[in-house]
């Protein structure tokens, strides 16, 4: 039984300040979700890392938003996977669909950076989905599937156990406009099909969440889903009263 998983990305926002008393914050909701075995976490801005670490529950995921590839060197503006861990950093985002329209990255980039954080013994969520013109093209699964298999080349089944893949469709994500419980449970479970191609029984490990205009009033249809897991939520888990709301409505 793959335990559900409660993902907020706060992409470019709070300040320290405010990341400091989301996590004193939700101390309580950490310790509900455990009790009804749900893993609950947030990935802040790299200058929040710190602040969320400290203040939270340990129990708290606490995930990066990036990482690069190499450890050390001439990349201005970069983090590191050292830098990461020196805080007790071992959650990293990678491949999110602004990531991929904003800052060229790309699915074999994100291989790169996944081999690196299974090197070092740290937990990769990859992103995967499609645009409008693609969902409207028809090309979702064809989308999905070159996403995952470039994604995943060269992992190893023992590897892919340690990894959580998040389904976006880039049409919901922020615009209001919902993906149906109905078309989220077909790509995911499309995406479990396509995992078992590339890992084997592994696939079977890795938890798959639905991310896109995710709010407590539906989050628990898609988690009603066989094939999803959790949510990857980016507005609704900003203000503590959301993101309870979320977990509230997963139990």
């Amino acid at each position: 039984m793959r335990r559900k998983l409660l993902l907020g990305n706060w992409k470019m926002n709070k300040l320290n300040s405010e990341a400091k008393e989301f996590a004193i914050a939700a101390k309580p909701l950490v310790a509900k979700a455990r009790a009804n075995k749900i893993d609950l976490g947030v990935a802040p801005t790299y200058l929040s890392l710190a602040t969320a670490r400290k203040y939270s529950s340990k129990a708290m995921i606490v995930a990066a938003q990036n990482v690069h590839f190499e450890d050390h060197g001439a990349f201005t503006g970069e983090v590191s996977i050292p830098m990461l861990k020196e805080l007790k950093i071992n959650w990293v985002i990678l491949g999110h669909s602004e990531r991929r329209a904003y800052d060229n990255e790309t699915s074999e980039k994100c291989n790169k950076k996944m081999k690196a954080l299974i090197a070092n013994d740290m937990i990769p969520v990859y992103c995967v989905g499609e645009t409008l013109a693609q969902y409207e093209a028809g090309e979702t699964k064809d989308v999905v599937k070159e996403q995952i298999l470039k994604g995943f080349e060269g992992i190893t089944e023992e590897q892919a156990k340690k990894f959580v893949v998040a389904y976006e469709p880039v049409w919901s994500i922020g615009t209001g406009k919902n993906a149906s419980t109905e078309i989220a449970q077909d790509v995911c479970k499309f995406i479990r099909k396509t995992l078992k191609s590339v890992v084997g029984k592994s696939a079977n490990k890795i938890r798959i969440l639905y991310g896109g205009s995710v709010k407590p009033e539906n989050i628990k249809a898609y988690l009603s889903c066989p094939d999803v897991d959790g949510a990857l939520v980016g507005g609704a888990s900003l203000k503590i009263d959301s993101y309870e709301g979320l977990l509230n409505n997963i139990l």
